[in-house]
């Protein structure tokens, strides 16, 4: 589970900084001033959870256990659901696709409350 994981989190991590630039560059002349925001809060929240699969990573391999993983699957649940819906709801302007985006934070914050439930909890 942590070579997934750490591939997941350093290939979306990589998508995030894509996304980045894509927004920077060809959204720019493009989008709303506040679609444009919205999708540049889509590739911010995908580049810090990036880095949090890549910590979900190295708990599975350091402690193993549920948590870890059950940590991992949010971060990449959660990624999908919000940074995809903002990237979604910022390229369509159908603002009923930020109805997705809590879900997607709901998972993110579990992540991060598993991955610090982790090390009191391993085996």
């Amino acid at each position: 589970m942590d070579r997934l994981f750490f591939s997941l989190g350093a290939l979306s991590g990589a998508l995030s900084v894509a996304a980045g630039a894509f927004g920077a560059h060809a959204l720019k002349v493009r989008l709303a001033p506040d679609l444009l925001a919205v999708f540049e809060t889509g590739a911010r929240y995908q580049g810090l959870h990036a880095l949090e699969l890549l910590a979900a990573a190295w708990a599975c391999a350091h402690w193993g256990g549920r948590l870890p993983r059950a940590a991992g699957w949010c971060f990449v649940a959660g990624t999908l659901l919000f940074s995809g819906s903002l990237y979604a709801l910022a390229l369509s302007g159908v603002r009923t696709l930020g109805a997705v985006t809590p879900f997607g934070g709901v998972l993110l914050l579990a992540g991060w409350l598993l991955l610090a439930a982790t090390p009191w909890r391993s085996r």
